[in-house]
């Protein structure tokens, strides 16, 4: 055990060798060689930041444009929808007039006024035209089957030779504007 405590006390002796060597001037050429080691792990860390953050805007920018492609899509469709059925609450209050108008030239009338019929006869053909023109069609079901889509059903009746679920009579006239009900037609059914 002496032995190994001799040794221990020689030891201070290898420290000294250390330090030496510690001391010894490193050549300038190694301390260029580490710091361009160092400025390259920074510069790789800042190009990947700078990578990073590319990414980062360019995923923004096509979110920002998908964002405004998308708005501009639903615009255009709802620009389209208000043109397409522009006329739509115009046509349910001009409705009442036509039917009052069909109820006029209905009514028998002296000679004496048949001119004034003639006149309201091409006021409501010139009405009907336009309304046409705008795309609102009378719903032609008379003799057809009843369709609960286009029609609401107020009577039935028992009718022979007439299959049962046809409109047998249109009590009020129905109308739609191009894909859209616009009233549906009143109607006597068969049984």
């Amino acid at each position: 055990m002496a032995d190994r405590n001799e040794e221990v006390k020689e030891t201070p002796v290898d420290e000294e060798v250390k330090e030496e060597v510690l001391n010894e001037e490193v050549p300038a050429e190694k301390e260029d060689e580490e710091e361009e080691i160092v400025e390259d792990i920074n510069e790789e860390s800042e190009v990947e930041k700078l990578c990073k953050q590319i990414d980062k805007l360019k995923n923004d920018y096509a979110r920002a444009y998908a964002d405004t492609e998308n708005l501009k899509k639903r615009l255009t469709a709802e620009a389209e929808q208000t043109r397409k059925y522009r006329i739509q609450s115009f046509a349910k209050e001009i409705l009442p007039v036509i039917d009052n108008l069909e109820r006029a030239l209905q009514t028998k009338v002296h000679e004496s006024d048949e001119s004034f019929k003639k006149g309201i006869q091409m006021t409501y053909d010139q009405l009907i035209a336009a309304l046409k023109n705008e795309g609102v069609e009378q719903i032609d079901c008379l003799n057809k089957p009843f369709d609960a889509n286009l029609e609401q059903a107020i009577m039935q009746e028992k009718r022979e030779g007439v299959e049962a679920g046809v409109v047998i009579e249109i009590l009020q006239k129905g109308y739609v504007l191009k894909d859209r009900i616009l009233r549906p037609a009143m109607v006597k059914i068969s049984e």
